[in-house]
């Protein structure tokens, strides 16, 4: 448990570096690459999700998309404002639960055949570049 804690401990020293030169580097959350890339995923599945799903799928898992997609980058910028390194790192832990929840409603759509074989193939290429710059 030792070895596991030391580990624990270095990752999270990592991080509060990270946000440290974050907020040196960035006057504003839109500035920071992860936003632009998470972004640009958010817009993505909208435009996805409202070109393929039915109309019955309205206040269904068209919704449910919408709001996980929104809330990555809702919760990167709220993070950042925050100034407070824990807190910051506890909202990027939300973003990231926001990310796996948006591609899980996707792979739904997918089996629910919303949506083809190859745009789930590609919104899970950008899901992965979102979540290693979340990862930092």
């Amino acid at each position: 448990m030792l070895k596991k804690e030391r580990e624990d401990k270095k990752l999270l020293d990592y991080l509060l570096l990270i946000i440290d030169y974050l907020m040196v580097t960035y006057k504003h959350f839109y500035d920071l690459p992860v936003y632009k890339a998470c972004r640009a995923f958010q817009k993505k599945i909208a435009l996805i999700s409202r070109k393929n799903f039915p109309k019955s799928e309205e206040f269904l898992l068209k919704s449910q998309i919408l709001d996980s997609s929104r809330f990555i980058t809702a919760n990167i910028a709220e993070g950042f404002g925050r100034f407070h390194h824990q807190e910051n790192i506890q909202f990027s832990r939300q973003s990231r639960g926001s990310l796996d929840e948006t591609l899980e409603h996707m792979i739904t759509a997918f089996d629910e055949k919303y949506i083809p074989k190859n745009i789930l193939s590609d919104i899970n290429k950008d899901y992965k570049e979102c979540l290693k710059q979340l990862n930092g």
